[in-house]
């Protein structure tokens, strides 16, 4: 019998993949549609409302609610494939756009009913962001994770270079409700694309009960020391990364005076220094130097969010911007491929929900936590983003297991802890 033969590590042989093509023309348009409305929903706040902490409550009720059910929609990604979940959540989010574009042309639109519509909508975010992130080891052989992590954060960051200036221009263009109308429409079109796609089945660590599986995916997650250290100071880092989402586009429009459009330029200078830093990022070979991967540029963002206490014009701020989207490349590639390679291909589905939610808790309280420091001062709230990047790099580098060091002790649920989820 012939024996497979594993592909080189190139770009080229990655998009040689059967049907990644698709998977990735959906991921990027959502991708896109996502990177407007973050910076949308936070200008139509303090434009339209002129609160702060409204931004903040809606950048948290977008994010937030999702997380909390997490593990409930890893169990389903896991139990009933991924791709007609992924489709469910874009057209969840199409439906959401265009509810709050009626109900803001309509003048029925208080702050408390859009942050309920924004926090209904993000309970299905985790089906499509884990869904794709666990669909590309499953489609994809091992020797090309690297590549393909690299393509997966360069979606983002070039999502960021497209998506945040489209997303500002429009709103000072053609108004908001026109705005999101259109991000509406890229959702809808992402649904499309990702019609068709491949979805492969593993064997599944299931008891049969959505409830218990989803618990179990939470239990597998905390046992696993890697996913475990990945959560905890990455978690602690994304605390800055909301306030940051916060203070920017706050600086330009009311510190410096400058427009809507402006805040999506500093955000697309972010990304575009970060696809470069992707694609070259992608070219390593990670296995075995994930740590320094993420601790170093983990620390690098300490100073680029310290910058950022310069009064110096927009200046700081476009420092801050590119050094931030230089070291993003590393750091996201190693920690994809490091989940990856830490997790049992059975319990993928959970695992890279719970992971990724738990990962990303801290943006939302962040954002929320900023829109109130900086009613005490814009100064405030820069130093407590400093202080948490600080500390999550800190216990990155304490928590994040050595290469070749002491193995994790094995992450499934133990017999008693299976005995208590059938009960």
């Amino acid at each position: 019998m012939a024996v497979p033969v594993a592909p080189e590590p190139s770009y080229r042989a990655l998009f040689a993949v059967p049907s990644l093509g698709r998977v990735l023309l959906a991921m990027q348009i959502a991708r896109i549609a996502q990177s407007m409305v973050s910076i949308v929903v936070i200008l139509f706040a303090l434009q339209r409302y002129n609160s702060p902490q409204l931004a903040g409550a809606v950048a948290f009720a977008s994010i937030a609610p999702g997380m909390v059910i997490s593990p409930i929609a890893g169990a389903l990604l896991d139990r009933h494939g991924r791709v007609r979940l992924i489709i469910l959540d874009f057209l969840v989010a199409a439906t959401a756009l265009l509810l709050v574009a009626g109900l803001s042309v309509s003048g029925n639109l208080p702050a408390a009913l859009l942050i309920a519509i924004t926090a209904v909508a993000s309970i299905t975010g985790p089906l499509s962001s884990s869904g794709l992130r666990s669909l590309f080891p499953l489609l994809v052989p091992e020797p090309l994770w690297e590549r393909v992590n690299a393509v997966d954060s360069n979606g983002w960051v070039l999502a960021t270079v497209i998506g945040a200036p489209f997303g500002a221009v429009f709103a000072q263009i053609l108004g908001f409700e026109a705005a999101l109308a259109i991000i509406a429409a890229s959702y809808l079109a992402a649904a499309i694309v990702m019609i068709g796609a491949p979805d492969p089945r593993t064997d599944v660590a299931s008891t049969g009960n959505l409830l218990k599986d989803a618990w179990l995916g939470l239990v597998y997650t905390w046992h696993n020391r890697t996913l475990r250290a990945l959560a905890i100071s990455l978690s602690t880092m994304n605390l800055g990364g909301g306030v940051i989402q916060i203070v920017v586009p706050l600086i330009i429009l009311r510190r410096l005076g400058l427009g809507q459009e402006v805040v999506g330029y500093v955000f697309g200078l972010m990304g575009a220094f970060g696809v470069v830093s992707a694609f070259l990022s992608g070219r390593l070979r990670t296995e075995g130097r994930e740590k320094t991967l993420i601790v170093l540029p983990a620390f690098a963002f300490v100073f680029a969010t310290a910058i950022l206490l310069w009064p110096a014009g927009l200046v700081p701020i476009v420092l801050s911007m590119a050094l931030g989207g230089l070291v993003n490349g590393p750091m996201d590639i190693s920690m994809f491929t490091l989940r990856q390679r830490c997790t049992d291909p059975a319990w993928m589905g959970r695992a890279f929900t719970v992971s990724m939610n738990l990962n990303f808790s801290g943006f939302p309280i962040g954002a929320a936590i900023g829109g109130v420091l900086v009613g005490v001062s814009i100064e405030a709230a820069i130093v407590f983003a400093v202080v948490a990047n600080l500390a999550g790099a800190v216990l990155a580098q304490l928590l994040i297991p050595d290469p070749g060091g002491e193995e994790d002790a094995d992450p499934r649920p133990t017999r008693s802890e299976l005995g208590a989820a059938a009960e």
